[in-house]
């Protein structure tokens, strides 16, 4: 069971690849990911591949090598960029991740629509509290035995 694969899906700067530097390196270099990138025990996808709903296939494809789905959402964001159930589409467990709460906007909002689409387990973070980014580490290294 070790050595988990967790695949990260979310619309464009919603800091999908920051966060995997923050848990991998402890800092972020923030540059925009233009392809499927492996990394360590991570699979990056670009945000268009959710934008845009002719790349579902793709992500549903690229989940065949990952044992976890994360959806990552901005406490920012408005609408959900994921439809109802969207998590069902995988036949996999599905976290979510809400982000840039440091720049205002709703946190209980993100959580809803995560929710929505299928996370169960959800998790906050906060670079600036770095108990936060703590806390999924513990959850992805004990619960997933990564």
């Amino acid at each position: 069971m070790k050595n988990k694969k967790i695949l990260l899906i979310g619309r464009s700067s919603s800091g999908k690849t920051t966060l995997l530097e923050h848990l991998l390196y402890g800092s972020s270099s923030c540059k925009k990911t233009q392809s499927v990138e492996r990394v360590k025990n991570f699979i990056d996808t670009p945000g268009e591949y959710i934008e845009i709903p002719t790349f579902y296939n793709a992500l549903i494809i690229t989940s065949y090598d990952a044992d976890v789905i994360m959806l990552i959402g901005e406490a920012v964001e408005h609408h959900s960029i994921f439809p109802p159930n969207f998590g069902s589409a995988f036949r996999k467990p599905i976290i979510g991740v809400i982000t840039k709460v440091d720049q205002g906007g709703s946190v209980d909002r993100a959580r809803e629509h995560l929710q929505k689409a299928g996370a169960k387990d959800i998790f906050i973070i906060d670079y600036r509290k770095p108990k936060t980014l703590v806390e999924l580490e513990n959850y992805l290294s004990k619960d997933l035995l990564l």
